[in-house]
């Protein structure tokens, strides 16, 4: 059975704790993975590119020169995309890249990305810590302790605790969210996965049926 470090609030060790195979001990399927991220990625874009038409740029109106006679290539508006300052032809246009993801799809990429890290014993479990006032040297002291200071990190907590997640959000790579929410792109995307002991028993209760 698959199991994690559990780690002390001070970073000291506690043992180990028993993942749920369901979840964490599951065979990681690529494709699957390769599937989801590059719809999840797609579903990131804004979509606001946007480029003028010769008909949306300013100018136009007279044509610029004869139609003969000049000795030059016949023109009838400075607008057209051949011009120094003309529209764009064919140029993108505000769209919409949302693509649905199946739900099946996603618990797949879940349980794969959670069974990479656990198979890569990547994967501790930690007291719940409770934070008077937001601290970032506190959280700084709590990675350095345990080598992962500098390293890409998810930490995921269940109960939303703002001090919590405010002494984490100025320390580069370090990512923080709840455990409910998570996605596999943000787990594939971490060197380390910091659960709670309330952000494991959810993860086992939700991502296990």
């Amino acid at each position: 059975m698959a199991k994690a470090k559990k780690i002390t609030s001070s970073g000291s060790s506690a043992g180990e704790v028993e993942l749920n195979p369901k979840v964490f001990e599951t065979e990681p399927k690529s494709y699957r993975i390769h599937q989801y991220v590059n719809l999840y990625l797609r579903n990131q874009r804004q979509g606001t590119h946007a480029t003028k038409t010769r008909a949306e740029v300013r100018g136009g109106g007279a044509k610029p020169w004869r139609q003969k006679g000049t000795g030059r290539a016949r023109s009838g508006s400075n607008t057209s995309p051949i011009w120094v300052g003309g529209g764009k032809a064919f140029g993108p246009k505000p769209r919409n890249y949302y693509s649905h993801i199946p739900k099946q799809l996603k618990r797949q990429a879940l349980h794969s990305a959670f069974s990479k890290l656990a198979a890569d014993d990547r994967i501790m479990v930690i007291e719940n810590l409770q934070f008077e006032k937001p601290k970032t040297s506190a959280i700084v002291q709590f990675l350095s302790g345990l080598e992962l200071y500098g390293k890409k990190v998810l930490i995921l907590n269940e109960e939303i605790n703002r001090n919590f997640e405010l002494s984490c959000r100025n320390i580069p790579g370090i990512e923080y969210g709840r455990a409910r929410l998570v996605n596999a792109y943000d787990i594939l995307n971490a060197d380390y996965l910091l659960l709670t002991e309330s952000a494991l028993k959810t993860v086992e209760e939700v991502f296990a049926k």
